[in-house]
């Protein structure tokens, strides 16, 4: 590849966004894209759709020098991605769209999407998952519910087609309220996989009761994408609003960048958002609020579950399992960059479910082991409300002060006690990008105790084994700090 050629199109972007006066991240806003989409295409490292080069274009108003300087790359009049060693990973997605439309009773979805095989294998089948939570944030109530009634696909009623050919579908999960199948570029006639350079489109249907949909709706990139559509439909007499939030392996939950716009016809509000070459792993999830003639009647009051069974709820490893006290493995970066965003997105949905669950007003922090993943990922939430998540992959200590504090760390692995731990109050951390590239961090006081917790569990270590000699923890009841951040003087 010519790399001179190659890096027209990023050097355009970046000169007219200097010249206009732009931040990354006020130009992400303009195109609805997440600001760290803009420095991939001003580092060369992404390139995006002909429909984004050309909005860019207008955007910055260049006078048609972006979106000459696009078509100059090679293979700049045809979609391009990353080809990854596996067929199914070498899927670019054209075009995503979701239509979700509610009748009173009944949640039906049709999910419709363009691929385009950019691999050097055929495709034979892709993968499709249905996930449902009716009380999200009250995770005991959601597996009581689906334990007693669970999603069944009788009840689902499942159909797919490529084109006019129907598809069939093998499943790979069954659970009470998650499914995962493959559909196969097959059906009893025929077989139509999908060539390399081909491109094809295919749907599938599924209905799911109001009792067992909660009220929202989550799309995750998981595949590039270059465009990500969504709309939802309600009766208008039920009088809908709709909000929505996003979020990445960069960035914590923040409103959509553009707001869902409304429409209505017949009788029947209609929401629609859409967002053009979404990030890999980011998540965007759209939420309602219907005005009900019959409000859920408050079911009786049960005994309040430990902070311990909240977290086992969550998904959250407990004291006890041998994970917590093995070694993590370290990845191979950059050839195990998959598998690490893999995990760091495992990690990320933990957290949101644990943080439904409890307010932090230290921050957080949550390691691989504890979702039962024994790599050496850890993700740490700093305090601030803006603060983004800060992802450590191998991490290890480069260097650590020898001014220590103690302070009292929970563990959401025996989250019912609080212990007092001493722990240095500043620390370099080395740790390496996905990409393989190694960085040094310092951390200091809070940031560097949230940190150093979670490199203890990397190396099988649990905040127990830190404490001085002959103390013990205290139960949640004797502990006055929830909520609060430690304070330095």
């Amino acid at each position: 590849m010519d790399s001179t050629r190659g890096a027209s199109f990023a050097v355009e972007v970046k000169r007219f966004r200097t010249v206009r006066g732009l931040s990354k991240a006020a130009l992400a806003r303009r195109l609805s894209v997440d600001p760290s989409y803009v420095s991939h295409l001003e580092g060369g490292r992404e390139r995006g759709s002909s429909q984004l080069a050309r909005r860019l274009d207008a955007v910055l108003d260049a006078g048609g020098a972006v979106w000459r300087a696009w078509q100059d790359d090679p293979g700049g009049t045809s979609p391009r991605a990353e080809k990854p060693e596996s067929p199914a990973a070498a899927l670019l997605v054209l075009e995503d769209d979701a239509a979700l439309a509610f009748d009173g009773t009944t949640y039906h979805l049709r999910m419709r999407r363009r691929l385009h095989n950019t691999g050097t294998e055929p495709v034979t089948r892709y993968l499709a998952r249905i996930a449902v939570d009716r009380y999200p944030g009250e995770p005991e109530r959601s597996n009581a519910l689906y334990r007693s009634r669970p999603l069944t696909f009788d009840e689902l009623q499942l159909t797919a087609h490529c084109g006019d050919e129907p598809m069939t579908w093998t499943v790979k999960h069954d659970r009470d309220a998650f499914k995962e199948v493959w559909l196969e570029f097959a059906n009893a006639r025929t077989r139509f996989p999908l060539y390399p350079g081909q491109e094809t489109e295919i749907t599938y249907t599924y209905s799911v009761s109001e009792a067992l949909w909660g009220r929202w709706f989550q799309r995750a990139v998981r595949l590039p994408t270059r465009q990500l559509s969504v709309s939802l439909a309600f009766p208008a007499t039920l009088q809908p609003t709709v909000w929505g939030t996003e979020s990445s392996l960069t960035a914590t939950f923040a409103p959509l960048r553009t707001p869902a716009e409304r429409t209505e016809d017949e009788g029947t509000a209609v929401f629609t958002w859409t967002t053009l070459d979404p990030p890999l792993h980011a998540r965007f999830r759209l939420e309602w609020h219907l005005k009900s003639d019959t409000p859920e009647q408050p079911e009786e009051s049960a005994p309040v579950p430990t902070p311990s069974t909240l977290m086992t709820q969550a998904g959250i490893v407990q004291e006890g399992d041998p994970v917590l006290t093995t070694p993590a493995r370290p990845f191979d970066l950059p050839a195990e960059a998959d598998q690490a965003h893999a995990a760091v997105q495992a990690l990320l949905d933990g957290i949101d479910r644990v943080r439904a669950l409890h307010t932090f007003g230290k921050g957080m922090g949550l390691a691989a082991p504890q979702v039962n993943i024994a790599r050496a990922a850890a993700v740490v939430i700093p305090p601030a409300a803006d603060a983004q998540p800060i992802v450590l992959l191998n991490p290890s200590v480069a260097e650590a002060s020898t001014e220590m504090d103690r302070q009292y760390e929970g563990c959401l692995s025996f989250f019912d006690v609080r212990g007092l731990v001493p722990r240095p109050l500043s620390v370099v951390i080395a740790h390496t990008d996905a990409d393989g590239t190694p960085r040094l961090t310092r951390f200091e006081h809070g940031l560097a105790r949230l940190v150093l917790h979670e490199v203890d569990h990397l190396q099988g270590l649990l905040y127990r084994d830190r404490m001085d000699p002959g103390t013990e923890p205290i139960t949640v009841d004797e502990y006055r700090g929830t909520g609060k951040n430690w304070t330095y003087s």
